[in-house]
């Protein structure tokens, strides 16, 4: 059976101590739970407009494709990491470029 790596093109992928030390400098923080694609690329792309260079956004999200499809539709505008807990729920963490 193929695991979630053998299907999905996804960032780097951050530690628990490191996910939970970027989430606390946040610059904003989407909550996208229950919420799917494309909403979730949309709201990247709107929050980042918000942004200085170097700030940075985290989306939360239980909907496993954001995690490939946010970074693909922000492109160059941000550098892309992302946190899985283990729980089905992630984090997009998205500095803005």
């Amino acid at each position: 059976m193929p695991s979630i790596d053998d299907v999905t093109n996804t960032p780097d992928e951050l530690s628990d101590d490191r996910a939970d030390e970027l989430l606390e400098e946040a610059d904003l923080v989407q909550d996208m739970m229950g919420e799917m694609c494309p909403y979730p690329q949309v709201e990247a792309k709107k929050g980042l407009q918000k942004l200085e260079s170097g700030d940075l956004l985290v989306q939360e999200t239980d909907h496993v494709p954001c995690t490939e499809n946010v970074p693909q539709a922000v492109g160059d505008d941000a550098d892309a990491q992302v946190w899985r807990s283990g729980d089905a729920t992630y984090r997009i963490y998205l500095r803005k470029r």
